[in-house]
């Protein structure tokens, strides 16, 4: 029986464990192991041991991308998080056969492959002639903004782009966690308080903290892996004055246009346990969060 139990074990998790060593283990052994070896691929050049990782700091357009990475992230968390809580609410107040059409027509923008999408913007943010000139900041009667070139609004693009493609996912994990939290929480606090605001705070929020957590890392991740968009918006540079260049669009030109594999290599390995340590603490305060919660409530 537990041989049984075995073989149905590691028929099940052995799979993922395969495509886990050979599509991320396999890549990051390989790219640690290129990040100490001169700028070529590994086997072709000398070994240089922590050399690159030394030249990064003095490397000011490398510091220049993380800034931008994390302004981009630190904007895309506080539009996209409370946009998706304040339309989760609306879905809430509608009717059924409204709520699944609004939903389908949310979720597009993120089945939209990034490359499309970024098209699309293109066209939004193109110059004088972008529908975004032309169909809000004319009309109202500001000046046409140069979106792409302007270096004070490129990330603004960015933030914007971000906004519409993961509005809809976001809105939809936090409407799913809201349908979940057990209705007898709120007809216990009616007995105290029918504010919709105490509502919110003590049942809402406290029964989203898991579903909040993982949406907060999911677009920490995504901004720090952001490529195909700025890539498309900006034509892989990083704009005017750099302002819109991103950790991954530099690690691309490093390796791809200019031949520094080595380098390119030690920029993702050397942002990696940083990003890491800034998940793992997310983890740790919702968890702790958690806990607190959970004693109170007993």
């Amino acid at each position: 029986m537990k041989q049984l139990r075995y073989r149905s074990l590691i028929g099940l998790l052995g799979p993922f464990f395969l495509c886990f060593v050979l599509f991320w283990l396999v890549p990051l052994i390989g790219g640690v192991r290129l990040s100490f070896y001169a700028n070529t691929l590994v086997g072709e050049g000398s070994f240089v041991g922590f050399d690159h990782y030394r030249a990064l700091l003095d490397d000011a357009r490398y510091f220049k991308a993380i800034r931008n990475t994390s302004i981009y992230a630190l904007g895309s968390l506080l539009c996209i998080l409370p946009l998706s809580l304040v339309l989760a609410h609306a879905l809430q107040s509608l009717a059924s056969r409204w709520r699944s059409v609004i939903q389908f027509v949310l979720l597009v923008p993120g089945l939209t492959p990034p490359a499309v999408l970024a098209l699309l913007f293109l066209l939004v943010f193109h110059g004088r002639a972008g529908l975004l000139n032309q169909w809000f900041v004319m009309p109202l009667g500001g000046q046409p903004i140069n979106w792409l070139k302007d270096p004070d609004v490129i990330l603004a693009a960015l933030v914007l782009q971000c906004i519409w493609r993961w509005l809809g996912f976001i809105t939809f994990f936090v409407h799913s966690g809201m349908q979940a939290i057990p209705s007898m929480y709120y007809e216990a606090l009616q007995i105290e308080s029918r504010h919709a605001w105490h509502r919110f705070w003590w049942v809402t929020l406290p029964g989203l903290r898991h579903v909040l957590l993982f949406c907060l890392i999911y677009l920490i991740v995504d901004a720090f892996a952001l490529f195909s968009g700025a890539y498309v918006l900006l034509g892989g540079s990083g704009g005017t004055a750099d302002a819109g260049l991103m950790l991954v669009s530099y690690l691309y030109q490093s390796a791809l246009t200019f031949g520094r594999f080595g380098s390119a290599a030690a920029m993702g390995i050397a942002i990696a346990p940083c990003l890491l340590g800034i998940l793992g603490l997310m983890a740790w305060f919702g968890s702790k969060y958690s806990q607190q919660t959970g004693g109170s409530k007993a």
